[in-house]
């Protein structure tokens, strides 16, 4: 773990970074693209479905478009020349995760953060289990825990991140961390606070590595999202 973050505050002091956002057209990709154009100079690889068409507004000098398919690795993998960091803003299965892992590799790039769903080590608690496992079944049986056991043992420097029911409200970017092992209680939490939270992660303002962490809202300890 040392090694990674020294590796990361090299990269962070030496030059700018250049980042990946596959599934950049999703509410959440569209966030973190317009967060790190606003809040650090990294040039940007936005990927995905029509991408070119469909972000015309992030249509700049430090940000290239890839039209293409999640499941499109070549293209993937050419995309990916000279990529530091790659954001995953999808709840991607096996065959997705496996494919993407493959190309990171051939391609020396260690930095992943991905979309995943609470639940995954039966950790959601509270009052909050039972509407959630009403909705969602048993997670941690899925392939969603399958395609995070393929990141867990890879040799990527990954974060893995459970995201709670998710809710709009501009400004509102408070967010309680929880790690592997630890209850998860919190019903919702903003898109904006996800938004934030992976662009920190991307700056090198989010220290961590090699984790799983779920992110909820700080107080939403309740047995349903506020907005159901």
């Amino acid at each position: 773990h040392t090694a990674y973050r020294r590796q990361r505050q090299m990269c962070i002091r030496d030059r700018l970074m250049k980042v990946m956002i596959l599934g950049a057209a999703g509410q959440i990709g569209q966030m973190v693209t317009q967060q790190l154009l606003a809040q650090t100079d990294d040039q940007l690889v936005l990927y995905g479905h029509n991408v070119s068409q469909r972000l015309t507004a992030f249509d700049s000098i430090r940000v290239t478009f890839v039209d293409g398919d999640f499941l499109e690795f070549d293209k993937v993998q050419t995309a990916l020349n000279g990529v530091d960091a790659v954001y995953l803003s999808f709840v991607a299965g096996p065959d997705i995760i496996a494919g993407l892992i493959k190309v990171l590799d051939a391609t020396g790039v260690k930095r992943l953060i991905v979309a995943s769903i609470p639940d995954l080590y039966q950790e959601v608690s509270g009052p909050f289990q039972q509407w959630y496992r009403e909705r969602t079944g048993i997670v941690w049986q899925s392939d969603r825990k399958q395609a995070a056991d393929l990141i867990e043992a890879s040799d990527l420097d990954y974060v893995l991140l459970r995201i709670t029911w998710l809710y709009n409200q501009t400004g509102n970017t408070a967010v309680a961390v929880t790690k592997k092992g630890e209850p998860f209680t919190s019903a919702q939490v903003t898109r904006q606070a996800v938004a934030q939270f992976v662009v920190n992660l991307l700056a090198g303002k989010g220290d961590y590595h090699r984790e799983s962490l779920g992110l909820g809202e700080p107080q939403t300890e309740f047995s349903k999202p506020s907005f159901y």
